[in-house]
């Protein structure tokens, strides 16, 4: 038995892997990864693979680029944690600032977490307290779209809407209403959707705290797109009811969409915004709820009980809050958002021999991230897709029959190339 698999076995006896049903490991071993560049995992023996979906979507710049790198090295010789309650230090007070002007200034105040499923209990939590402290209690449900995913602990599965994360923990979820998805595929679910939207606020809104969505693409439900109007009519519908928006962007942040933040695009601000994956580029754990001044002063009074009573041991760890730094410096020193979208044309180009297969239907893009639909799969397809591009040399794990590319904002075009070239070996090879 060779060293991987060695580890392989090992791995698969002591760690439970998420997303993962481990019986299949004995079919299909877990990989062992010795480093990783740019855009490529490293095997043992120096085998590459493309990581075409950025590790979970966390990777923005790709693995262990070299200015984040630095960046840390420079932290762990100053301070490696403090606790935030009653302390602070300077990459906290820095990160907090920029991302506030990130917003221009409209939402000025961070509370920070470890993870993007935090984000969405802390933005929850928030909105439901502020009701609470304006004499409103009742307010406390919450609306979400359907098959929008916003992360796997009790309090974000209650707005989350894909059964496979729901059904084993129903019995220990508060659910939230859910109303029709907007797909841009799809003429008329937009209206249909705020419809439905405007009808239950007119006759509930004394109850609802907030709406929740994924600005432009519910991600996990199959990368569905929908338009900037409709997350601007949301707000409105919303605003008319007195109901907040949180506005999670968790993983269409950071310019995933073409702009920096998704809800740019749609001209309006929410009064919540979760980020989390890809703010500190796969470094290491971090999220933060970022609100507005009149949500953040229902809270500033004398009595304890009047504070947002959450908590994390890692709040605002000073080693992710410097990777963020740097994560943020790299988007002022590049302009890859300008770069990519001067792009455009070219990568639609190159992308387009996959969208144009015969099995291939509904092929999209929205910034960095494309997806289109494959007709009439084979059964098990995203698992066997997933092992075979595997050994084509690409990371890919497929949504149900949706395939997508969620690779690092500065993929080169040789690598897109190499990404859709073995995207298509692929799908031929698992189709037949």
């Amino acid at each position: 038995m060779n060293q991987a698999a060695s580890w392989a076995k090992r791995s698969a006896a002591a760690v439970w892997h998420p997303c993962t049903q481990m019986q299949w490991l004995e079919e299909h071993p877990v990989h062992l990864i010795q480093s990783a560049q740019g855009a490529w995992l490293v095997e043992e023996q120096g085998r590459r693979v493309l990581d075409a979906i950025s590790s979970w979507w966390v990777n923005l710049w790709g693995h262990g680029h070299p200015a984040i790198v630095a960046a840390l090295k420079d932290q762990l010789d100053r301070l490696d944690h403090v606790m935030l309650a009653g302390l602070t230090h300077q990459p906290v007070v820095e990160l907090s600032e920029r991302l506030s002007l990130r917003t221009g200034g409209s939402l000025g105040h961070c509370f920070y977490g470890s993870d993007g499923a935090s984000a969405t209990e802390m933005a929850l939590k928030m909105s439901a307290h502020y009701w609470r402290h304006q004499g409103q209690p009742n307010k406390n449900s919450f609306i979400a779209l359907a098959h929008g995913y916003h992360g796997e602990t009790l309090g974000a599965l209650g707005v989350t809407d894909i059964p496979l994360f729901r059904t084993a923990y129903a019995a220990l979820i508060r659910g939230a209403h859910t109303i029709p998805a907007p797909d841009s595929r799809i003429p008329g679910s937009e209206a249909r959707s705020l419809e439905a939207l405007a009808t239950y606020l007119a006759a509930h809104q004394g109850e609802v705290a907030a709406l929740i969505l994924e600005p432009l693409v519910q991600a996990a439900a199959g990368m569905v797109f929908h338009s900037p109007e409709y997350v601007r009519a949301v707000l409105a519908c919303c605003r008319h009811h007195d109901v907040h928006v949180i506005a999670d962007e968790i993983a269409v942040g950071f310019g995933r969409t073409g702009t920096f933040f998704a809800y740019e695009q749609s001209g309006i601000t929410p009064d919540f915004l979760c980020l989390s994956k890809g703010i500190t580029g796969g470094f290491l754990p971090l999220s933060v709820v970022l609100t507005q001044d009149p949500l953040y002063q229902a809270f500033y009074a004398e009595g304890v009980d009047r504070a947002f009573l959450h908590s994390h041991s890692y709040t605002g760890n000073p080693l992710a809050c410097r990777a963020a730094l740097a994560v943020q410096q790299l988007f002022d020193e590049t302009g890859i958002l300008a770069l990519n979208q001067a792009r455009q044309a070219q990568m639609a180009q190159q992308v387009a021999p996959l969208f144009a297969h015969p099995r291939i239907t509904q092929g999209r893009q929205r910034g960095m991230i494309w997806a289109c639909e494959v007709i009439d799969p084979p059964a098990h397809f995203a698992r066997r897709f997933h092992a075979r591009a595997w050994e084509a040399g690409v990371l890919l794990r497929p949504i149900g029959h949706t395939l997508y590319f969620m690779p690092p904002l500065n993929l080169t075009g040789e690598e897109l190339d190499f990404l859709v070239s073995r995207t298509l070996e692929t799908l031929e090879e698992v189709l037949a």
